[in-house]
């Protein structure tokens, strides 16, 4: 790791640690980066204009991206993401778990996150959990008191779950006590996102029959947006994300009325 006492730091040491840091993360905030190196907004924005110019990363709105962030409609496969951000998305499933009791009802959405949750349920009894992620579906093998329901449809490949209008379907004959969703994305202006349309269908329609919905998003995900929205703030009752999310971006998502839980901190 960088050090970042900037008193003795020059400005090409800066944006070398600037970069370092985009790349360990893939993205940064502008306020992020002024506290980290003590300099002010204007001499962050500068360096990032500078960095962008020699390709180095890509500016967005308050911040930039590693140039290794493709468009809104990219998704990286499971085997990939799962190993992005594991320990926030340890913290995320156990705070997560501490929503559900014994004898819900719940639905559990696809993705790595979620995974993490499902390894958690030998802890609770007599719930019932609908999947359509078959990885999730394999972690209650085993699980004694925990009865599931896979929803059919079409496999996504490389992603593991089923999708499509059968999916669909079975899934808006139910009701559940409470929905777990995972996302790519999560901005206050757009709500939850997901790059890709048949994957949108069955998180909306996961949000649609539970009577608590529960989003289970890591900061890394927070301030950026995918393709399709599969849910705005007002139908969301709470947001699960862990203690690297940025003080004033959190402040602004509290300030916009919708609850949030910071795991780990």
């Amino acid at each position: 790791m960088i050090n970042n006492n900037s008193g003795h730091m020059f400005a090409d040491e800066r944006k070398n640690g600037i970069i370092e840091l985009i790349n360990q993360r893939d993205k940064i905030l502008v306020p992020e980066l002024v506290r980290y190196f003590n300099v002010s907004p204007a001499t962050i924005r500068n360096d990032l204009r500078e960095l962008e110019q020699l390709g180095l990363l890509k500016r967005t709105h308050g911040g930039a991206l590693s140039v290794g962030i493709p468009t809104v409609g990219f998704e990286k496969e499971n085997e990939i993401k799962g190993h992005n951000f594991l320990t926030q998305k340890q913290s995320i499933a156990r705070k997560a778990m501490e929503l559900i009791d014994d004898g819900d009802v719940i639905v559990l959405d696809a993705g790595t996150t979620s995974i993490e949750l499902a390894k958690l349920f030998h802890e609770k009894s007599n719930i019932t959990v609908v999947v359509n992620d078959l990885d999730i579906a394999d972690c209650f093998e085993g699980m004694e008191g925990i009865q599931v329901l896979v929803i059919g449809g079409i496999l996504r490949k490389k992603f593991h779950c089923t999708i499509g209008p059968f999916a669909t379907k079975t899934l808006n004959e139910l009701n559940v006590d409470k929905a777990f969703l995972s996302t790519n994305s999560f901005s206050i202006e757009k709500g939850c996102t997901t790059p890709d349309v048949s994957h949108a269908e069955i998180k909306q329609t996961m949000a649609k029959i539970a009577s608590q919905v529960f989003v289970l998003c890591d900061s890394s995900k927070i301030g950026i947006n995918s393709f399709v929205q599969f849910a705005a703030l007002t139908e969301i009752d709470m947001l699960i994300t862990d203690k690297d999310i940025d003080e004033a971006i959190l402040r602004n998502i509290q300030d916009s009325g919708l609850e949030v839980v910071v795991a780990g901190g």
